[in-house]
């Protein structure tokens, strides 16, 4: 796999993608789409990689959204069919049985806001950017934001975000429940002071945001990975459900649990006051 849009890298375990198209600020093009495509193919095949952080190339952008120049072009039944393989992909993402993380280290809008509400957390950089301004050229969001929106913060907020295209900060993204973190990683000069750049505003530390990601990875790689496929399976396939059919699911991955290795391991280990070892059998 030689990729031009995205890289994959091999953190101890942890996959870190990164769009890379920071001229265009990580546009999703049909290539970097396609490119996701047969990473997360790559991801849930490897068992050495059991979880992974995207990240946007450069220091502006996680994804400024959709390639435009490429979505002009469309007649409606085209555009029907992008923003299907857009969905598909997005939703395979969503559903991958290993935790996938959002480092949003900058403007994150339209499709790519998308692409990070479909990841199971987001951590923001203080200066990430989130929206859905496509009512700005005419159109919805159409890789699912109208349904993860609504679900994250809100059928209201998501309303008056995708009807105004309005953008959000950091801060006000963390207090609606769009994102779970604000990580602040600024620069430091070599006094150990916050480092500013000739505007006077502070450097962004983008390896120090990473780090930052990949340590919530580490701290889920230290559980019990088939509980953790559980827990992301049992949240995606009972959130919209009743109540009652949302809590059989549950109890159905709950009792799986007793059939793992892991489960003895891990109430074995406890019982004993050690840490456990886990296998994911």
């Amino acid at each position: 796999m030689n990729p031009a849009h995205l890289l994959l890298e091999n953190y101890d375990g942890v996959a870190v993608l990164t769009l890379n198209r920071p001229a265009r600020l990580n546009a999703l093009s049909r290539q970097t789409l396609a490119e996701l495509d047969q990473a997360l193919i790559v991801l849930e095949r490897d068992g050495n990689l059991r979880a992974a952080v995207l990240i946007g190339a450069g220091p502006k952008a996680f994804a400024a959204g959709a390639d435009i120049e490429e979505l002009a072009g469309l007649d409606p039944r085209a555009a029907r069919q992008v923003s299907a393989e857009g969905q598909r992909i997005l939703r395979r993402l969503e559903q991958l049985p290993k935790p996938v993380i959002a480092a949003v280290n900058g403007f994150a809008l339209g499709g790519g806001c998308e692409l990070a509400m479909a990841c199971h957390l987001r951590l923001a950089a203080p200066h990430a950017r989130f929206g859905q301004p496509e009512v700005n050229l005419g159109l919805i969001p159409g890789y699912g934001g109208t349904q993860r929106l609504a679900r994250l913060v809100g059928r209201g907020r998501a309303t008056e975000l995708c009807l105004t295209g309005a953008l959000l900060g950091a801060e006000e993204a963390h207090r609606l429940g769009l994102v779970n973190r604000v990580v602040t990683a600024w620069a430091k000069d070599e006094q150990g002071e916050l480092a500013r750049d000739e505007k006077g505003q502070p450097v962004f530390d983008r390896e120090a945001f990473l780090e930052a990601a990949l340590t919530l990875a580490r701290e889920i790689l230290a559980k019990a990975p088939l509980a953790v496929a559980g827990c992301l399976e049992a949240i995606d396939r009972g959130l919209d459900l009743p109540l009652d059919a949302g809590l059989a699911v549950e109890r159905d991955l709950f009792a799986a649990c007793f059939g793992t290795e892991d489960m003895h391991e891990g109430t074995a280990a406890f019982l004993e006051k050690r840490p456990a070892r886990f296998s994911g059998r």
